[in-house]
């Protein structure tokens, strides 16, 4: 599978005085997208995660272009980078605009580690968890 393209549309709230998505914000379109993979893709492959509790263990954002709210969602790439045993690390690209082509604004690193919600503590991932996101897996560190 390698990539997985999501879509994201800024909301009016989203906007600084610029006309750029605020960097804050940016964090949740970043969200919006891996909920797009980890809930909507993961769900049809018997692999939900976000149901069973996920929580974010690492976050690094590089902005590299300004995100412009102008009536256009942004194309996000995601892959996973890194699987261990009881986190892995997504790699997200978001385009400044709703194809490839556009110019890359936003790079992002998230980690994430499964948690027992019940239990409350950090888990390990499923054999089904696992096989799924090494579905997504792009050319990053190898990970256990």
């Amino acid at each position: 599978m390698g990539v997985f393209h999501a879509t994201v549309w800024p909301r009016w709230s989203d906007m600084d005085s610029y006309r750029h998505v605020n960097h804050a914000q940016t964090v949740t379109l970043l969200e919006e997208a891996r909920l797009q993979l980890l809930y909507g893709e993961g769900a049809r492959h018997g692999a939900e995660m976000v149901d069973g509790g996920l929580v974010v263990a690492r976050l690094e954002v590089v902005y590299q272009a300004p995100l412009f709210v102008n009536g256009n969602p942004f194309r996000v790439g995601l892959s996973v980078s890194r699987l261990r045993v009881a986190d892995f690390t997504i790699h997200q690209e978001v385009h400044c605009g709703p194809s490839e082509g556009d110019r890359v604004g936003v790079v992002a690193d998230v980690t994430l580690a499964p948690y027992d919600l019940q239990n409350g503590r950090p888990r390990r991932l499923t054999e089904a968890e696992r096989d799924f996101l090494a579905g997504w897996r792009s050319g990053g560190d190898e990970g256990v």
